[in-house]
């Protein structure tokens, strides 16, 4: 699968969050989020692997009980079934790849 870069297809899954599956394959999805500043993604877990890079902007982030402050450049994997939160310090551009494949992503 291939897909040149758009900025047509976000979905808006929260308030002051877009995002958009970008590619997938048979065990992985790959996605872009892109925050206002001041956007919460509350706390939630998943049965997925959650892989993460923040492109731009900054976030603080929870992995369980350990607190991040995370900058352009650092990247991050959440296990399965761990709780996690985020909030976007500023805008920001993370992108997510989550294996199994998260069929609840696909367009």
């Amino acid at each position: 699968m291939f897909t040149k870069t758009s900025d047509r297809d976000y979905l808006q899954p929260a308030d002051k969050i877009r995002m958009k599956t970008l590619v997938y394959g048979e065990k992985t999805l790959m996605s872009e989020f892109r925050l206002e500043q001041g956007a919460q993604l509350t706390r939630h877990s998943h049965p997925h692997e959650q892989t993460g890079y923040l492109v731009s902007g900054a976030l603080r982030l929870t992995i369980g009980t350990d607190h991040y402050e995370v900058n352009p450049g650092d990247s991050w994997c959440i296990p399965a079934d761990v709780e996690h939160q985020a909030e976007a310090v500023e805008q920001a551009v993370v992108i997510e790849v989550f294996a199994p494949l998260r069929k609840d992503y696909l367009p």
